[in-house]
């Protein structure tokens, strides 16, 4: 076979493989089309939401996202200047603490904080009979400023990471060369550190926005009328596939704006660490401070973990330590074991494809193999909602030109949708990990590796994979507990009788059972703690 004919089927294989991860995202916006079944009555519907449900929709979201927004830019700034701009007792036990609140899904956090602080709940309940009061003495819980309030505290870790780098590459010796010419410490943070941190800040931001866009679990427990809940409700309770495709579309957009800022900011921030070096000399340490600088970097620093992570643990484990006789360790094992499945599938998968691609880059970097591999990593940006309307939405189409072809059933009572899904969400994780592994691997290796007769599928095998073990590990965790904490697309394209502890944990909290609900969601918070730990490993290594 000659080389020409290799290279094609190499690219329409490629080809074939980035349309399977990104159909889903491209289907949704089938039904804005002219001809496609109900395509007609685009423009009725989405004149009818606008004039009903669309400018709830709109507002909810803009408020929660602005909130959101602001308080996750502040507490992740401000944590991060903390502890790579000071010096005080603590500094370096709480650089990994602050990363704590990423290993505890948001949903879980709205949950524990909901048991603690609702009309029934302990705290209540205590101020009652300690101060003879009656009646509600805290706000409702399940509101847009609850899940603010739950929203920062789980989402601002996002912004500490990148603001943490960022001053920890830059900062330092720029700061030192402005107390040298007379600058004040306030002046040098407010003048220097601050906008230095500006790009990793506003990148920070955007992936907080785009979490925030996509989460189901943590508005639709609160009650809060967003486009994703508003997507499921369209869906599946006024059973109106093309509205629910149309506020997909609309929801796409936001995240494309918002990934179109975040990868602009990373640009800045890479053009910013053009010129200075690593923050590591004797000239430009830490300030020391006294007393009262010591009490505020604490309470800075403490309170976000506080609130993040050992309150709601501490929340969940109240019931746990109450009555253990109420929690369903029956099946806490198959709900369990339908997780790790799921999760172990969907890995192996989102792996062996990365490599694909990643290997497919790496032997040929033309303008076609990038666009392919870019094309299959959009998936990560869109949310699962959004995943899951274009997954179905061809399906319906195709049942009701074939009913007997049983492509529903293959979808939806099956692992293969929901794995699809899964997928089209993480395997971007895998590839960025595999991507980052290449990247340490001289190409000068591959040439002498050829010229010893060593070359195509052998390469990757008796070369590559030795040296990328660890990236592949790494690729596979990441993508196993993305799959354990996912909800919204598990939720709807399960197959029966299989849920898993994130599903399991939403529905005993949808119903009020919220001590049962403890059990699997302190299990998520588990699993989630191992990436949490290896980042802050990692972290700890590159300061060295």
């Amino acid at each position: 076979m000659s080389r020409s004919v290799t290279a094609l089927l190499r690219n329409v294989f490629l080809l074939l493989l980035a349309l399977a991860l990104v159909l889903p995202v491209l289907t949704v916006f089938s039904a804005w089309l002219p001809g496609t079944v109900g395509g007609e009555q685009a423009g009725a519907i989405v004149r009818e939401m606008a004039a009903t449900v669309l400018p709830e929709y709109l507002w909810t979201t803009f408020v929660l996202g602005l909130a959101v927004a602001f308080g996750a830019a502040v507490v992740g700034t401000a944590s991060a200047a903390a502890v790579t701009l000071f010096e005080f007792p603590g500094r370096r036990e709480l650089e990994w603490l602050l990363l704590l609140p990423l290993a505890m899904p948001a949903y879980v956090t709205a949950y524990a904080y909901t048991d603690f602080l609702q009309f029934s709940g302990p705290l209540q309940v205590w101020m009652r009979e300690a101060f003879g009061l009656e009646g509600r003495l805290l706000p409702e819980v399940r509101s847009v400023w609850g899940a603010i309030w739950v929203f920062i505290f789980s989402l601002y870790p996002y912004v500490y990471l990148l603001a943490r780098t960022a001053l920890s590459e830059r900062a330092a010796h720029l700061m030192e060369a402005a107390r040298l010419l007379g600058a004040s410490p306030a002046r040098r943070i407010a003048q220097v550190a601050l906008p230095l941190a500006r790009p990793a800040v506003a990148a920070g931001v955007a992936l907080v926005l785009m979490e925030t866009l996509a989460d189901f679990g943590v508005t639709s427990y609160f009650g809060i009328q967003t486009f994703t809940v508003g997507i499921y409700k369209a869906w599946l309770a006024m059973d109106d596939r093309l509205a629910a495709a149309q506020l997909a579309t609309i929801l796409l957009v936001l995240v494309a704006l918002l990934l179109h800022l975040e990868l602009r900011a990373q640009r800045r921030m890479r053009f910013a660490a053009g010129g200075v070096g690593r923050a590591g000399s004797a000239e430009a340490e830490p300030m020391r401070l006294g007393t009262g600088g010591r009490a505020l970097a604490w309470a800075v620093c403490l309170v976000p973990v506080f609130m993040g992570f050992f309150a709601p643990m501490l929340f969940m484990l109240r019931p746990l330590a109450a009555d253990w006789s109420v929690l369903p360790w029956g099946r806490f094992v198959e709900w369990a074991g339908n997780s790790v499945r799921l999760g172990g599938i969907t890995a192996a998968l989102a792996v062996a494809i990365s490599f694909v691609l990643a290997f497919a880059v790496r032997r040929s970097r033309d303008t076609f193999t990038r666009a392919v591999v870019r094309l299959a990593s959009l998936g990560y940006a869109v949310p699962g909602a959004v995943i899951v309307v274009g997954l179905l939405l061809p399906v319906g189409w195709v049942q009701a030109a074939a009913p007997r072809w049983g492509l529903p059933a293959l979808i939806t009572a099956t692992a293969v949708g929901i794995v699809w899904a899964y997928l089209v969400r993480f395997c971007a994780v895998a590839l960025q990990s595999v991507q980052s592994g290449y990247a340490r691997i001289p190409m000068s290796l591959d040439d002498s590796s050829r010229m010893l007769g060593v070359g195509g599928l052998q390469l990757l095998s008796r070369v590559h994979w030795p040296l990328l073990k660890r990236s592949a590990a790494a690729a596979a965790l990441l993508v196993f507990v993305d799959v354990m904490k996912e909800l919204p697309a598990t939720m709807v394209l399960r197959p029966f009788n299989s849920d898993t502890l994130a599903v399991v944990a939403y529905q005993l909290a949808r119903d009020e059972r919220l001590g049962e609900a403890a059990l699997p969601s302190l299990a998520l918070v588990a699993v989630g703690l191992v990436p949490v730990i290896l980042l802050s490993r990692t972290l700890r290594a590159s300061r060295r």
